[in-house]
């Protein structure tokens, strides 16, 4: 059971994708053993919980996949949760926090404490690390996970990492650092960025996707639908513009060749600085690229006044961490 691509899912979840040959298929259709979540009829982006328990209480999947890549939404954890230990306790419920997986924690979602038995996650993203990726189980050898847990491992190594990779494992120690000590701050800042960000678009014209009872996103996220098939050029106009943002299909739309949609994320703004106040001027840089002007000369002089890194250790900080590390050789 998952998130259908088209959906906001992501392809790592996707019987055509990682999970190709880990899903059923019928013999005379060839059609996987999968079903997707429902999604709510005025808002598409958000699950409808009621309709998905009572998909989980026919099908009983193994395996239960939240996690998504157009993720501006919680996802109901503790409600599956609940849900399967009565219906299908035998189901795996798992989380891919691939995108949000920085913004864990109190001001977001801690899925292991809402039920989730496995989460996954890159450290590249929101996680502000160095592009490697974790998986983490809420096992113990008593737990009727451990045996996943142990094949987890077995697969990872031998089966498919044969090394540590030493050069990212660095970056990946000192982000973890990071995290750790700014995680507070950080978390908050891209919340609230990302909810002035899709104010702002609203203000400017936009329609932005989500519910704007919560200001639209509760991500780092913000979905901005631009007309049917009108997503590439736009997304291409703004990097011209030097804004880099995705294009993307919604749930709407048949695919991906008729992308109307822009994904934007506010987590590398946030970390060069930029507060709430700045969400006003990019989105109007976003109006003014979509509306055929050219403002590549004013995002730089934009950008100009942003350019020390945030939420990192600075030398008084860094070098104590260091003389720790060192005690630990």
């Amino acid at each position: 059971m998952n998130n259908h691509i088209i959906r906001g899912g992501h392809l790592s979840a996707q019987p055509m994708g990682a999970l190709r040959d880990f899903v059923a298929r019928d013999p005379i259709t060839e059609k996987p053993a999968v079903v997707n979540f429902p999604v709510l009829r005025d808002n598409p982006y958000k699950m409808d919980v009621p309709a998905a328990l009572a998909l989980l209480e026919e099908y009983k999947p193994e395996l239960v996949v939240l996690g998504k890549s157009m993720i501006i939404h919680k996802e109901p954890v503790a409600k599956l949760h609940r849900a399967i230990k009565e219906l299908s306790p035998e189901s795996i419920l798992m989380y891919d926090m691939a995108h949000v997986l920085g913004l864990i924690g109190p001001y977001f979602q801690e899925p292991f404490k809402e039920g989730a038995d496995v989460v996954t996650g890159s450290t590249h993203k929101t996680f502000f690390g160095s592009q490697r990726g974790v998986i983490g189980c809420n096992a113990s050898q008593e737990k009727k996970e451990w045996a996943l847990w142990e094949a987890i491992e077995r697969r990872v190594f031998p089966g498919s990492v044969s090394n540590h990779h030493l050069g990212t494992l660095l970056g990946l120690l000192f982000a973890a650092y990071e995290m750790n000590y700014f995680k507070e701050e950080y978390q908050k800042q891209v919340l609230a960025n990302a909810k002035a960000l899709a104010r702002a678009l609203k203000s400017e014209g936009f329609s932005v996707a989500g519910d704007p009872a919560i200001d639209y996103t509760e991500t780092h996220q913000v979905i901005v639908e631009v007309g049917y098939a009108k997503g590439v050029k736009a997304a291409l106009n703004l990097e011209k513009n030097n804004i880099i943002v995705n294009y993307q299909a919604s749930p709407r739309e048949e695919g991906f060749t008729a992308s109307g949609c822009l994904r934007l994320g506010v987590n590398e703004l946030t970390r060069f600085g930029m507060k709430e106040k700045e969400m006003k001027s990019v989105a109007g840089f976003i109006k003014a690229v979509v509306e055929g002007r050219e403002v590549k000369e004013e995002v730089i002089s934009f950008r100009k006044n942003f350019q020390e890194l945030q939420y990192t250790f600075q030398e008084k900080e860094f070098i104590p961490l260091v003389e720790e590390l060192h005690k630990l050789i």
